[in-house]
């Protein structure tokens, strides 16, 4: 009886032993695909953002070696952005969230196929030319947004590859993850991913895939950081000896961001859907060249500053002891997007909301005679709010205006701004720019005929 007890023990031991060594082998092999799309994000990523830069000072250097020239560049820019999404990735076109927004909807056994439209290798490729392209052009755009549609591709077309017998692994997962990586290596924000992979993207729990979403986002990371260095975003404003008064400002400005962002997402769907009414591509690069020259007109005689990104405005207003801006320059910042965003080519938002959120906090606190160092945080405070006010997504705006600045001192402060414009805006318009696109993308998806059924021969 003895050995009978011995011999069922070890046979169960071994049983178990045997059945622990195979989740540890599962457990792995799903693990490896997210790491390599990791790894594959950062190093685009890097790319990705070395050549955003070169375009953006060389059209800078082409600005100030004869400034008429931006009435050259800028429709050349808008047009050529505008023809490269239309001829070879129309899904390529704005931001890029909105579409992986629809990809994580459309990641269902009925209608996966079509995410094939939203997340390619094609969809890589031109959506970094025709944004570089635009910022060549003037164009007030920015990178992370499309920084995270590229990742998205690159995490789908890894979970493509896999072989048969590897263990099956979520296409939402796969995109969901992909996303948060991607503005992990553009923000250099892993938290900051999270929270967006969470709040923006899955509005669900995220039990069932929180380690690889972890673990992607940092190794996405720490790739860019290999290669682009460790950094932050802004850098380190300074922000101490700042009392309980300031919470004033930061409200009133949060207030006037949320209102202004809403305003300006209102104003960049209503202009969209006019483009898309158009009826023909003449007319379409007649309103390209006649936006062109608006932003080129209004960089020539007013501000430059009205150009770009944006991340300069950033930099000198929270950096500099020239703190405060003209009160025109937040309708600037606003005319620059409205404009590019809507032109039909490739570029992101969140630069530029960032920027014009700073140049209302700058205008405000030169207004009320804020000393340099509140300045600073109304600064911020306004660019978590005009973020907040164009994503509905008050946490992840507040997470990453911390991470760029390294100011968590700032929390509830930052805190405080996302939730006042997120009232504010919502009372303004319902639905968010994201949100509304997405739909906008969702239908025209649904109402398209499949006529590639095998999507392993997509490039």
């Amino acid at each position: 009886m003895l050995k009978i007890l011995v011999y069922l023990r070890r046979r169960t031991k071994k049983a178990f032993d045997n059945l622990h060594n195979e989740r540890l082998k599962n457990n792995l092999l799903q693990a490896i695909p997210f790491w390599i799309g990791s790894v594959i994000t950062g190093l685009i990523a890097v790319f990705y953002a070395k050549l955003f830069v070169w375009a953006e000072e060389l059209m800078n250097v082409i600005f100030d070696w004869h400034a008429w020239m931006i009435f050259i560049i800028a429709p050349i820019g808008f047009v050529t952005s505008w023809w490269l999404v239309k001829e070879f990735a129309p899904y390529a076109k704005g931001s890029g969230i909105p579409q992986v927004m629809a990809a994580v909807e459309l990641a269902n056994p009925k209608e996966h196929k079509k995410i094939r439209h939203l997340l390619s290798l094609k969809i890589i490729l031109f959506k970094i030319l025709s944004s570089l392209a635009l910022v060549l052009g003037g164009g007030a755009v920015g990178r992370e947004g499309p920084t995270i549609q590229i990742a998205g591709s690159v995490f789908r077309k890894v979970n493509e590859y896999l072989p048969e017998w590897w263990p099956k692994i979520s296409k939402k997962n796969m995109i969901l993850t992909g996303a948060a990586a991607g503005l992990s290596a553009a923000f250099n924000t892993p938290l900051g991913g999270i929270v967006f992979a969470v709040e923006e993207l899955s509005k669900t729990h995220i039990n069932y895939f929180k380690t690889a979403l972890f673990t992607a986002v940092i190794i996405a990371g720490l790739t860019a950081q290999t290669f682009a260095g460790s950094y932050l975003y802004l850098g380190y404003p300074k922000t101490s000896n700042v009392g309980l008064s300031i919470m004033l400002p930061v409200i009133l400005v949060s207030g006037l961001a949320g209102i202004f962002a809403s305003q300006l997402s209102v104003l960049m769907l209503k202009i969209s859907a006019w483009n898309r009414a158009l009826k023909n591509d003449r007319q379409k690069v007649l309103f390209l060249i006649i936006s062109a020259l608006i932003i080129a007109s209004l960089a020539y005689f007013v501000n430059r500053e009205i150009l770009g990104s944006g991340k300069e405005i950033m930099e000198r207003t929270l950096f500099s002891k020239d703190k405060h801006e003209d009160w025109y320059m937040p309708f600037f910042r606003m005319i620059g997007p409205a404009l590019s965003f809507t032109s039909g080519g490739a570029g992101g938002i969140f630069a530029p909301a960032l920027s014009a959120g700073a140049s209302i906090g700058s205008v405000i606190s030169g207004w009320i005679q804020l000393t340099p160092n509140e300045t600073n945080v109304v600064i911020l405070t306004g660019m978590v709010a005009f973020l907040t006010g164009i994503t509905r997504a008050p946490f992840t705006s507040a997470i990453i205006v911390l991470e760029m600045t390294d100011r968590h001192s700032l929390i509830f402060h930052l805190m405080l701004a996302g939730m006042v414009s997120s009232l504010i805006s919502s009372m303004v318009s319902q639905h968010s720019l994201y949100d509304s696109l997405k739909i906008s993308y969702l239908d025209d998806l649904r109402h398209e005929k499949e006529d590639i059924p095998d999507i392993k021969k997509e490039p």
